[in-house]
């Protein structure tokens, strides 16, 4: 898509969270005239207003699911990122409705309400748990996908470019289980894993913020972007984490076993969407499947998948060492703010 920031309205929806406060912290830095920070914690917005205090941001009460908010806010943008959602696996099993009319519904409201509007260019983040879902949030981002997906098709001459990013656990943001180990290390208390050979993608918030910087930049309509990203067990970010502190031996990890619909790993391409996708050097794009519904095409030809091709993995990709991930984090900022030390 092509992309001008000079005098442009940015909307950000879910922008009170950890994606969302890093992005307009970026987009701050740009000439924008104007960021929506479309949320539904009225605590949250003024936390961040006084933070900030740039006249730039705008905040609006709000949320995804009422659709007249949703309208309030993007009435008037010229872009659109995408980041509400319910993103905790435990409570999404338990009230998966809730998952349901925020992730599925609340992003249909969004986007329709972006090409409604004649908006320049949506990007919808999702969540490696949206390949091979086996739980209600990671089922509820793979529906979001394609309602994006869909959306895209059915409206090829539309102004409005939509892409998709997807990316897995993004470290020190809210919820994530970095912070929770560093409590439970200044606590003195046991670190607790749920399988100690669990594996996950390891991404900074200033990673995801790249991925859709680049998906924002580089998209055609539809497309779906990941960042490549190493990855580690969670016995090895624990170990990493009592380098950090130099607890070794002072603090114990404790194994409590797998939480509602946990994975032992995570993807971030399918099987099927690797054989389709694009190396980008640094990333991966996934072009809109483009096909019509006329299947006669396909009745004596189909299409052959590259056989040896596998899904892009949290087991697959490059797997980094204690002392690699203790680096890693220790040099990430919100880790630097938070630990104090």
């Amino acid at each position: 898509m092509q992309v001008s920031l000079n005098s442009a309205v940015v909307t950000i929806t879910g922008g009170t969270g950890s994606f969302g406060s890093t992005m307009a912290s970026h987009l701050l830095n740009e000439d924008v005239s104007e960021i929506r920070i479309f949320s539904r914690d009225e605590n949250k917005q003024d936390l961040m207003r006084n933070r900030f205090r740039d006249e730039r941001l705008r905040f609006f009460i709000g949320d995804v699911r009422d659709g007249q908010s949703v309208e309030n806010a993007i009435s008037g943008s010229d872009y659109v990122f995408h980041a509400a959602a319910l993103k905790q696996v435990p409570s999404c099993e338990f009230f998966p409705m809730q998952a349901n009319a925020t992730n599925v519904v609340g992003s249909s409201n969004v986007i329709e309400s972006a090409v409604r509007n004649e908006v320049k260019g949506v990007v919808c983040l999702s969540s490696d748990k949206a390949v091979y879902p086996i739980n209600a949030m990671g089922m509820s981002k793979a529906l979001m996908e394609k309602i994006a997906q869909s959306v895209a098709r059915n409206h090829p001459q539309s102004q409005t470019k939509i892409a998709i990013t997807r990316y897995g656990n993004v470290m020190m943001s809210r919820g994530s289980v970095i912070p929770l180990f560093i409590d439970q290390i200044k606590s003195k208390a046991p670190i607790t894993l749920t399988d100690p050979a669990m594996t996950r993608f390891m991404m900074s918030l200033s990673d995801s913020v790249s991925l859709v910087k680049y998906a924002f930049t580089n998209a055609t309509t539809g497309d779906l972007f990941i960042r490549k990203a190493p990855a580690c067990s969670v016995e090895t970010l624990a170990k990493a984490l009592i380098k950090i502190f130099d607890v070794e031996g002072k603090i114990d990890i404790q194994i409590i076993g797998t939480r509602h619909g946990e994975k032992l790993f995570e993807s971030l391409l399918s099987t099927e969407e690797n054989a389709r996708s694009i190396d980008c050097g640094d990333y991966f794009k996934v072009p809109l499947d483009t096909r019509t519904l006329d299947y006669q095409a396909f009745f004596e030809r189909g299409n052959t998948l590259p056989k040896q091709l596998e899904a892009y993995t949290s087991h697959n990709t490059e797997q980094l060492t204690v002392d690699e991930v203790a680096r890693l984090v220790s040099e990430l900022p919100e880790f630097v703010e938070l630990a104090g030390i």
